[in-house]
């Protein structure tokens, strides 16, 4: 487990219950923290026009995903005055059921936590280049509508 309050990290697929605890843990020990949020993204069974999804396949470009998370880090900590702020992104196959992403933020006080959770949320979806290849029935596959802009 990292011991820094601001930390993010890739996991080779699913995020287990035990990294979720560990983040959950790490918090609780923060003892200037009033309030957690926490977001976990599940990979979920759509149907598409070829069948249902069994899972995601996620890559990334890894050197800007993780300096664009670190600046997403930096900005949310300083404009929500966040205590702390872990994030773990999958990457490889995920099954349908499986969480793919956590984002957990520490704050003083709710309302900065739970708003700053939903803007880290939107912000890594829109601003960092991981990308998902939809499998269905565990024979065919179409990459996900990517919402990332580079622009950023």
């Amino acid at each position: 487990m990292n011991h820094s309050p601001f930390s993010f990290a890739f996991l080779q697929g699913a995020i287990t219950p035990t990294h979720i605890a560990e983040i959950v843990q790490q918090n609780a020990a923060m003892l200037t923290l009033g309030a957690h949020s926490l977001f976990l993204g599940q990979v979920r069974a759509d149907e598409k026009e070829n069948g249902s999804i069994t899972a995601i396949e996620y890559t990334c470009y890894a050197e800007m995903a993780t300096a664009q998370i670190q600046k997403i880090i930096t900005l949310h900590s300083t404009q929500y005055a966040l205590k702390s702020v872990f994030i773990y992104h999958s990457i490889g196959t995920v099954a349908i059921g499986e969480i793919c992403l956590c984002v957990a933020v520490g704050a003083a006080h709710r309302k900065e936590a739970i708003e700053a959770c939903q803007s880290i949320v939107e912000s890594i979806k829109k601003e960092v280049p991981i990308w998902g290849r939809e499998i269905i029935n565990e024979s065919t596959s179409i990459w996900k509508t990517n919402h990332f802009s580079s622009s950023q």
